[in-house]
């Protein structure tokens, strides 16, 4: 089956990109054996982005390729590295396109070139555990996950910009009109139903410049499904006027511009949102003499109705510059109607806060069901195989106030506690103020061994505050010449290789010193006695 070259519904599956998670790691460096945290954050998934292209005029290219993904951001590593994002994907579309649920909900009307709507976000990055450090959680042992991107069905609707939009029956000279005012060529030809798609022709009548577009041909019941012009009744909403070209020459039996009139705009009224769009008449084909007698018939009648009537030929272009004139006219009025002003207004709409984050309500089989937007993103976020996570995700929720609504609530130890509806949901048993980890002894989600003195720093604690006490006289102080101090002792001293080294020289030092001051203390006992007149031993003295 060939692919049509004009496509103006589509329906697309759009995915964001996950999140990537975050790291867990630890500084690791010679001589630190705590280093501290230093997991990166994972980086944020890409987006699907719908972004308006001036240079296309149709949805074609998601015809048959509607789903579209874009890439996960990458996890964070250690030394603080973050994961990098995933990229966007851009999805170029018409201008006048309009962006739907399957159900019929508008999110947005992309009108104007660069015009964008973020169809599906991506998930955000998980942090690591370098940004889950704090005073009183210095080390963490885990990281959170990251979030899935977005995932959602849209309906793609294009909706042409068009300021004069040509309606009527098939074969009335629609697509002909468009030729013979514009340099849009389309297909012409002498049987119903010629025009498949919306044509666009661009007008010049005098300083005014619009566009045209002819509708396919409009039969009765085109509203409710009959012929084609049913599909695209869609394409004329945007128009500021709307021109009916009334077939003058017709040898339909039952048929007469009046009747044709009356149908066209009952299938318009039944369309709706068209009742306060501007409506001129041409009456084409006149160039046919039956064709000329019966336009002139009808054109009072029509006149009472309150439209301007123009008696046109396509083929001879006769009345067509009066037309233009006249479509020139309505397009300037409707323009200056609705012009913009020259500052543009950055509308910010902050989301509400101060609400009410969550909400709890027992289920039927008396369980208690935890339903909001923070309580189900910090459960996505954590990793259930770590404990220490979990503890976390439990200081959380206690601190959003959630073991407390269902105390309140008369929630008891050991009833079931679901947060979530969705697939992600996740089911536990309710234990206020449990501990988290298997040999923590701290708060959820804290670790407190750091902070725990090693056993070669509690004796240097102790010999200082030895020392001090000696200094200030609470207790005698004892001389003590000993390389360590007083009760030291080489084994009980924790030090690493380069201060025993430097400990080790100290005492070779000292040795020295030692031996030199009694080598000089001899000498000097010598020479006193030898001034006394004393008789010295040198062999004795040797021997010393």
């Amino acid at each position: 089956m060939a692919i049509p070259s004009f496509v103006d519904r589509v329906t697309v599956h759009v995915t964001g990109g996950n999140g990537g998670n975050g790291c867990a790691s630890v500084h690791r460096e010679k001589f630190k054996p705590l280093g501290g945290p230093d997991g990166g954050n994972g980086g944020d998934g890409g987006s699907i982005i719908v972004r308006v292209d001036p240079d296309l005029t149709t949805l074609v290219d998601y015809h048959r390729s509607s789903h579209r993904s874009a890439t996960n951001g990458a996890q964070g590593k250690g030394d603080h590295q973050a994961g990098s994002k995933g990229g966007d994907v851009v999805l170029p579309v018409p201008d006048g396109t309009v962006i739907s649920t399957p159900e019929g909900e508008v999110l947005a009307d992309l009108v104007g070139p660069g015009a964008e709507f973020v169809a599906a976000a991506g998930g955000k990055g998980g942090l690591g555990n370098a940004a889950l450090a704090s005073s009183a959680r210095k080390a963490p042992g885990f990281a959170l996950l990251g979030e899935d991107g977005e995932e959602r069905t849209v309906v793609l609707e294009l909706k042409v910009v068009a300021d004069i939009g040509l309606v009527g029956f098939p074969s009335a000279g629609k697509s002909s009109l468009v030729a013979s005012i514009s340099r849009a060529r389309p297909k012409i030809a002498d049987y119903p139903f010629t025009t498949l798609i919306p044509n666009l022709g661009v007008v010049v009548a005098g300083e005014t410049t619009f566009t045209v577009a002819d509708v396919p041909g409009l039969i009765e019941g085109a509203s409710e499904g009959r012929g084609l012009g049913h599909d695209f009744l869609r394409h004329v909403e945007r128009c500021a006027a709307l021109i009916h070209v009334i077939d003058c020459a017709t040898y339909e039996p039952g048929r007469d511009p009046l009747s044709d009139l009356d149908t066209i705009e009952a299938e318009l009224t039944a369309h709706g949102g068209l009742e306060d769009r501007p409506r001129l008449v041409a009456l084409n084909k006149v160039d046919v003499p039956d064709a000329r007698e019966i336009a002139e018939m009808v054109t009072a009648d029509l006149e009472t109705r309150g439209m301007k009537v123009f008696s046109i030929s396509t083929a001879s272009h006769e009345g067509l510059d009066a037309l233009k004139f006249a479509m020139a006219e309505v397009v300037t009025k409707r323009r200056a109607e609705t012009a913009k002003p020259d500052t543009t207004r950055i509308i910010i709409r902050p989301q509400a806060t101060g609400g009410v984050e969550f909400k709890v309500k027992k289920t039927p089989d008396g369980a208690w069901l935890v339903q909001g937007d923070k309580p189900e993103r910090w459960v996505r976020q954590t990793d259930f195989t770590n404990a220490e996570a979990t503890g976390y995700l439990a200081d959380r929720l206690n601190r959003l106030g959630v073991e407390k609504a269902l105390l309140e609530q008369g929630a008891v130890e050991g009833d079931g506690v679901m947060i979530g509806d969705g697939p992600n949901a996740v089911v536990f048993d309710f234990a206020p103020d449990v501990q988290a980890g298997a040999e923590l002894l701290s708060r959820r989600g804290e670790d407190h061994r750091l902070e725990e003195d090693r056993p070669a720093a509690q004796r240097r604690k102790a010999k200082d505050e030895m020392y001090h006490a000696r200094r200030s006289g609470e207790i005698e102080a004892s001389p003590d010449l000993s390389e360590y101090g007083a009760g030291w002792t080489e084994d009980e001293v924790d030090l690493s290789p380069a201060e025993s080294k430097a400990a080790q020289k100290a005492a070779e030092r000292l040795a020295r010193k030692q031996a030199r001051e009694l080598e000089a203390e001899q000498e000097l006992r010598a020479e006193l006695a030898f001034a006394a007149g004393q008789d010295i031993d040198i062999e004795a003295e040797d021997r010393k």
